[in-house]
C-alpha cells in the first residue's frame, strides 16, 4: 500500500469540527477503511507536552511569533511521529486543526510577516501536505455562543476563544480566503446547519474523493 490520505480539519470556534470528524471517522471504519483521528495542538507526546502552554495562555505575552514557533515545533513532532508513519502505512488521517489555524491564527491575526511563516511551515511539515482540507464555516457570533455551551459553567475560555469578535471576523475571513486560493485541496462547509445535515454534507463531499483515491486500500479496521 503505497500511501493513505490525510485529511484537516479547520475553522473558528464553535464550528463542529471534533464532533464531524468522530462522525467521519464511523462512517469510514464502516466500510472498513483504517483511520486515525488526531489533534494540533497536541497528537503526539511531545506536541501535547506543547498544548498547555499554548491554550493556557502561557506563551501569550512573549507574543504571536513565539507562539508561532511553539506551534512549529509541536506540528514538527505530530507530523514525524504521528501523521507520516500512519499515512506512509496507508491509513487515513483525519486531523483536527493543521497549517491553516497557523496561516490565520499567527499570520493573519497576529501580524506575522508572510515570508516567516512560510519558512516556519515548511520547516514543520516538511512536505506533509493535507490532500485535502475541511473548512468549516460560521458566523463568529454563533460559533462563540456554541463554544460557551461546549465550556459549560464554571470553565473560562481558552487562549484564542477570548479574543474580540472582530478578530473572529477576521479569521472567518481568512480561512475562506484560503479556501478561494486553493480550490484542489480545500472544501468549504456550512457548519451553521444541524450536526446531522453537516454530517451528511461532509460524508458526500470526502467520500466522493476518497472513493475515486483509495477504492482498493480497504482494510479492516484498527483502533485509532
Amino acid at each position: 500500500m503505497a500511501s493513505g490520505f490525510f485529511i484537516t480539519f479547520e475553522g473558528g470556534e464553535g464550528a463542529g469540527k471534533s464532533t464531524q470528524i468522530e462522525r467521519l471517522a464511523r462512517r469510514m471504519r464502516a466500510k472498513s477503511y483504517e483511520v486515525l483521528v488526531t489533534r494540533e495542538p497536541g497528537g503526539s507526546p511531545g506536541a501535547e507536552a506543547v498544548r498547555h502552554v499554548l491554550l493556557s495562555g502561557a506563551a501569550e505575552p512573549f507574543g504571536p511569533k513565539m507562539e508561532a514557533i511553539l506551534f512549529a515545533a509541536a506540528r514538527s513532532d505530530h507530523v514525524e511521529q504521528v501523521i507520516r508513519p500512519a499515512v506512509e502505512r496507508g491509513m487515513i488521517v483525519l486531523c483536527d486543526r493543521f497549517i491553516d489555524s497557523s496561516r490565520v491564527y499567527q499570520g493573519v491575526t497576529g501580524g506575522l510577516d508572510p515570508d516567516f511563516m512560510e519558512a516556519l511551515e515548511a520547516a514543520a511539515i516538511n512536505g506533509m501536505v493535507p490532500d485535502m482540507t475541511l473548512i468549516f464555516d460560521i458566523d463568529p457570533a454563533e460559533g462563540l455562543k456554541r463554544a460557551a455551551a461546549r465550556r459549560g459553567a464554571g470553565d473560562s475560555a481558552d487562549r484564542f476563544e477570548k479574543e474580540t469578535l472582530a478578530v473572529h471576523q477576521r479569521r472567518r475571513e481568512a480561512f475562506l480566503a484560503i479556501a478561494e486560493a486553493e480550490p484542489e485541496r480545500c472544501i468549504v462547509i456550512d457548519a451553521s446547519a444541524d450536526p446531522e445535515t453537516v454530517d451528511n454534507v461532509v460524508t458526500a463531499a470526502v467520500f466522493a474523493v476518497l472513493e475515486k483515491r483509495m477504492p482498493a486500500q480497504r482494510k479492516q479496521t484498527a483502533p485509532a
